[in-house]
């Protein structure tokens, strides 16, 4: 069987292990900010025991990656493919981290009345979902134009994290005693903020990576 062969093939299972990874992230995002919308601790406590899962597909795929460098020597655009994997992964198990830390933060909130109904956190929520997709998406089918789309959209994630933190302040301002609820809100969004992050960063990697263009 030709080498090539064997490489594409190995290739082809990496970027269906970091599909699966992706899709692992996208599941506990969905499931944190359906806890925090419904105050379902045991759905919360999933996320949180989730991690552990995400962190060992990270420690897995690292290690395929690993030993696609040693035992196939890739130069050029295999070895940039597969460092983009490598990076990709790093970033994805740290929004999988933030997850966690939105769900102990439900926890915290479970038994207090919200001070207005969540409209604005699950749609941003949402839009960070859709960049984290893309970004995959986007590294596996060298995708530079759905890249530079992720990128852009980090823009809207801000202006979200922007809207929420201001109607907060507001609210402290006007009602002393929801300051600890908004004060645990704005950690929250501050976590989205810094998924839509991790996202952009995967983007402007992978970017580089198949063009060779800081942006």
């Amino acid at each position: 069987m030709p080498i090539r062969y064997n490489f594409e093939k190995k290739i082809n299972e990496l970027h269906k292990d970091l599909i699966k990874m992706g899709t692992l992230i996208e599941q506990s995002l969905d499931d944190a900010i359906q806890a925090l919308i419904k105050q379902d601790v045991s759905l919360a406590k999933k996320v949180i025991d989730k991690d552990d899962e995400i962190d060992n597909m990270e420690l897995r795929i690292e290690k395929e990656c690993l030993l696609l460098i040693v035992t196939q020597q890739p130069i050029a655009t295999d070895l940039r493919d597969i460092a983009s994997v490598l990076k990709i992964i790093t970033d994805l198990e740290r929004i999988g981290d933030h997850c966690t830390d939105i769900s102990e933060y439900t926890i915290r909130l479970a038994n207090e009345q919200y001070i207005k109904p969540l409209i604005h956190i699950p749609q941003m929520a949402e839009a960070v979902k859709s960049m984290i997709k893309d970004t995959i998406d986007s590294c596996v089918k060298k995708d530079i134009d759905l890249a530079r789309s992720v990128c852009q959209r980090d823009d809207t994630i801000d202006d979200y994290f922007d809207e929420i933190v201001n109607e907060l302040m507001s609210l402290m301002v006007e009602k002393s005693s929801v300051v600890k609820q908004c004060t645990d809100f704005l950690f929250i969004v501050k976590y989205l903020e810094r998924m839509g992050d991790h996202a952009t960063n995967i983007a402007e990697w992978i970017i580089f990576t198949v063009t060779g263009e800081h942006i």
